[in-house]
């Protein structure tokens, strides 16, 4: 039989000890207290700047961070803002306004989190982001109802605000006019002479929520016209687009609204693949104004989104966190406009 030898006692070192305020402070040279105005960005006492400075230095000397969840205590409530991932395919329209957000909150001294959770919706996630306690939430889409308000605003948190297509009872709610962006691609389209419209529905879980809005916008647009609507599911795929472009001629179609600007690359590139000339044989418009939509040729025509400013969403979060028992704000946001270009 080999026997393995045990390690040697003390193998390793001990764990080095975990700095603290008070280390802080005598590095420093100052208070406890001073060491907590300065770290925690205190407002109300006046600190000169030297002194701000050794308190910084000392405190990355020592490797010395606040302690969050102490501090929340001393507070009342935390600085954390939850931001549950969305439960829809990002694109860089949304990654950069989340990006904006962030960066706004961060300003105001608050500290972003994003939750990502994989089968758990609705009231039922909303007891999971309670158990983080923190002072505001985020919820993208839908799926919250009053119900998940409540045990959020029970645990603590001041703030709850949705960005979806409905209001929610309790929560301060941005709403996104989704139907508003297929109604100008839908007019776009009709006022250029189009007639038989199809209109894109992506294959993708989770954006149900804006392609449905989208596409009776579109409806909405050309109806009591002699235009049709042709509505064309499609998954997100070099093959799917293909498929769907070698059956155009018997769709009969002379133009499409593509959902997004990445659906109108990839259906504007099959169609040509076939010998669909564009906008000759069939317009294109996307939605979202991206970059490489104006890189294209012909160039994308699209629908400008003006999503709501992340300063302004994170001065919103502020004021509820410091005025919790204010009436719940309703804003309707995201804007849509045509950007005429080449391709329609």
């Amino acid at each position: 039989m080999v026997q393995i030898p045990n390690p040697p006692p003390h193998s390793s070192p001990a764990p080095r000890p975990v700095p603290t305020s008070a280390d802080v402070a005598r590095l420093a040279g100052v208070s406890r207290a001073t060491v907590s105005y300065v770290l925690n960005n205190t407002s109300a006492v006046r600190i000169s700047e030297p002194t701000r400075r050794r308190v910084h230095e000392a405190a990355k000397e020592l490797g010395y961070v606040p302690h969050a969840a102490a501090r929340s205590l001393r507070a009342g409530h935390s600085r954390m803002v939850l931001m549950p991932a969305p439960d829809f395919p990002v694109g860089p329209l949304y990654s950069q306004f989340i990006s904006e957000l962030q960066w706004a909150l961060g300003r105001l001294d608050y500290t972003v989190v994003q939750y990502g959770s994989i089968g758990v919706y609705g009231d039922e996630a909303a007891r999971a982001w309670a158990e983080l306690r923190p002072v505001a939430v985020l919820v993208p889409g839908a799926g919250l109802g009053p119900q998940g308000v409540s045990v959020l605003k029970r645990s603590g948190a001041r703030a709850v605000v949705t960005l979806g297509p409905e209001c929610v009872d309790g929560a301060h709610s941005l709403l996104m006019d989704h139907e508003a962006v297929g109604h100008c691609a839908g007019s776009h389209l009709f006022d250029r002479g189009r007639r038989r419209i199809g209109v894109v529905v992506p294959g993708e879980a989770g954006l149900e929520s804006f392609s449905q809005p989208r596409l009776e916008g579109v409806r909405r647009a050309l109806h009591g016209t002699d235009a049709t609507v042709t509505e064309l599911p499609l998954a997100y795929e070099e093959e799917a687009a293909s498929r769907l472009a070698a059956r155009w001629r018997e769709l009969d179609l002379d133009a499409v609204f593509a959902y997004n600007d990445e659906y109108a690359m990839l259906v504007m590139r099959a169609l040509q693949d076939e010998g669909v000339r564009i906008p000759e044989d069939t317009a294109v418009i996307g939605a979202d104004d991206l970059m490489l939509g104006r890189l294209l040729r012909p160039r994308l025509s699209t629908v400008h989104i003006e999503l709501p400013s992340g300063r302004d969403l994170a001065e919103l979060v502020d004021r509820a966190v410091r005025n919790p028992g204010a009436a719940p704000e309703t804003h309707k946001v995201l804007g849509a406009s045509v950007v005429h270009r080449d391709s329609s």
